[in-house]
This record gives structure tokens, C-alpha cells and sequence, in this order.
């Protein structure tokens, strides 16, 4: 019936639901949806939880949330959807969700905008050369230096940006650059020389992006066979003084090479993502001042979360209206680039 409120059981982790869910966010959700925002699902089996999801016809998921099984499912009668308020869903969505033709929607789409202004950000810091300068001129302490000699190479003036996938996160790079004096290359063996032109970019193989590329960035998914696809030969063909961004995954490049390389002086990096997750106490990358090292966070963090929570009401409020989610997942969806 349009303009219902479904009933809609909260499945993340507790902890996180202040962070998703501002006073404003809560007052939304709870215009379109019938739900009791103290009974939040972390485990499916917990306690006062099975009469919830008993009753649930939507679930809002977010991260922490439990596996959605068969025994989950066998113990949701009337749950016909899943929206989840962050990226991927291929950790707790699983086999029995789309064999019972649960529809679901992710947020993957907000997500993308904070990674890749966040990429944007790094691209056009690195080929200004601003980590490199920050260190020299806090090491300098007020003596004087010609930085524009110093620095005559640097600038974003006609220099070529290396795309590496046209995932979402790729796309919306290129989208965003697209305005700035840059020469954009892409790599992805699915999209043709037309379809890369469209998008703004020159397809090239990956070789000669490697080649031909001031700064290189990821964001291709994480499959077997783009694991260690920057690997040592292609991180030899790089220009002395080039960038390599990953926001993508740390698995795509070889990191011991990265780091000999890094080691050497000759590339530079903005590794937002490493294999391991965490990397050991003893990392020279945590020292090296060519290499900008975060932990994780080009992703939505703080109020970027909001954003992904908007999405997700939006999304429960057109399932009320009857309408189709504007952001479905499929099952196929989850073999594609994210």
C-alpha cells in the first residue's frame, strides 16, 4: 500500500548506529519506516531479536551487520528487502537472500563521492608537489630558499592522470577531473576506445598508462586476476617522480616492490589501503617521506556517513511508495567492478 511504513529492523554493529544516524537521520527514518531504533541486530540469535525480525518485511543494515542465511531467513517470515547504508554487500548478503528474491540496495554510490574527492585532492597535492614541499620547508625553519626554482617540475599544467578501472570510483574521478588542465589515460580491458573517450579519458593499455602517467590511481576491484597487477615490471616502466594512489586495495599492487621502489626515492605514493590491512610496527612506509600513508579512511567517514544513510532512507521511503530501488544490487552485481 503506498505510503506505508514498513517494518524495519535496524542489523549493525550497536556501537555504530550514533555515527549512521544524527537526530535529523533518526527523524527521517523513522517518517518512513516503522522502527524501533533501540533494537539493533548485531547478531541475529541475540537476545529479544528474534520477535523483531520475526515481524521485519526490511532490513537496514549498515557495517557489523550479521549474515543474512538460511536460518536467518527461515526466521523472517515476511522480510522482502535489504538496504544497506554502506558499499558492498557480498559479506553478509548471501546465497539464500537471492534465491528467496529478497530485493536489495546499497549505498556503494555515496560511498564513492568522499574516495574519489579524496583521490581528486591527491592527484592534483602530488603533481603540486605540496607533501614533499611541506617537509622541506618545515625542515628549512625560516631559511630561505628559491621553491619555485626548487620546485620548477611541479604543477597540473598538461600533466597526464592514469586511471586504472572504470569502476564507479574510477568514473567519477575522471568525472571530476575533467574540468583541470590534465591529460587523462584509462586501463580496463572491458570499456573500448569509444566508451573511454565518452567517459573523458584515452584508453590505453596498462603498460603505457604506467609510461606515460605523471600520477597512476587504482580503482579497480579486487579479483585473482588483478592481484599484484602493479607489479614490479610495471612499477620499473613509471616515470622517475611519478605517484601512485591506491584507494582501491592494497592486493592489486606488489608491496614489496612498492616499497623498494619507495625505498629508493624514485616513485612516490598515496596508499590509503595495504596488504595487510594494518601494516607492521617496522614498515618503512610509516617513515618514508615520499609516501603519504593513511588508514583506510578515503571512504565515508564523520558526516560523509550521513550521506550514506540519506541514501538508505530514500531508498526504504520508494520501497513504502512501491517504486523500485533507485540503487539495486543484483546477484551478478557482485563479480562487477565496485
Amino acid at each position: 500500500m503506498p505510503g506505508r511504513r514498513p517494518r524495519t529492523l535496524l542489523a549493525m554493529d550497536p556501537e555504530l548506529l550514533p555515527r549512521l544516524l544524527d537526530e535529523t537521520g533518526s527523524r527521517r527514518l523513522l517518517q518512513v519506516a516503522d522502527s524501533d531504533l533501540d533494537v539493533v541486530a548485531a547478531d541475529f540469535t541475540g537476545p529479544g531479536i528474534a520477535g523483531a525480525l520475526a515481524e521485519a518485511e526490511v532490513l537496514l543494515t549498515f557495517w557489523g551487520a550479521p549474515p543474512i542465511d538460511a536460518r536467518a531467513l527461515a526466521s523472517a517470515p515476511r522480510l522482502r528487502a535489504v538496504v544497506h547504508a554502506a558499499g558492498s554487500v557480498k559479506h553478509f548478503v548471501t546465497e539464500a537472500c537471492w534465491d528467496r528474491g529478497i530485493a536489495v540496495s546499497s549505498a556503494a554510490h555515496a560511498n564513492s563521492l568522499p574516495v574519489a574527492e579524496y583521490t581528486v585532492a591527491m592527484v592534483l597535492l602530488s603533481n603540486k608537489r605540496v607533501f614533499q614541499l611541506r617537509e622541506e620547508y618545515r625542515g628549512a625553519r625560516g631559511r630561505q630558499h628559491d621553491w619555485h626554482q626548487r620546485y620548477g617540475h611541479a604543477g597540473n599544467y598538461r600533466r597526464t592522470v592514469g586511471i586504472v578501472g572504470a569502476s564507479r570510483i574510477g568514473r567519477r574521478v575522471i568525472e571530476l577531473l575533467r574540468p583541470y588542465d590534465l591529460e587523462l589515460v584509462l586501463y580496463d580491458p572491458y570499456v573500448g576506445e569509444r566508451a573511454a573517450g565518452l567517459l573523458g579519458a584515452r584508453r590505453v593499455t596498462l603498460e603505457e598508462l604506467c609510461r606515460v602517467s605523471d600520477v597512476v590511481s587504482l580503482h579497480a576491484p579486487a579479483l585473482p586476476e588483478t592481484r599484484s597487477m602493479i607489479d614490479r615490471g610495471r612499477l620499473a616502466l613509471m616515470r622517475d617522480g611519478a605517484t601512485l594512489i591506491n584507494t582501491a586495495r592494497g592486493s592489486l599492487v606488489d608491496g614489496p616492490a612498492l616499497t623498494d621502489e619507495l625505498i629508493r626515492g624514485r616513485l612516490h605514493a598515496v596508499i590509503d589501503v595495504t596488504e595487510p590491512e594494518v601494516l607492521p610496527a617496522g614498515s618503512p612506509l610509516y617513515d618514508l617521506p615520499n609516501v603519504v600513508l593513511t588508514p583506510h579512511v578515503a571512504g565515508s567517514m564523520g558526516n560523509e556517513l550521513h550521506r550514506m544513510a540519506d541514501s538508505a532512507i530514500g531508498e526504504i521511503a520508494r520501497y513504502a511508495e512501491g517504486l523500485p530501488f533507485a540503487h539495486p544490487v543484483r546477484r551478478e552485481d557482485l563479480t562487477r567492478t565496485a
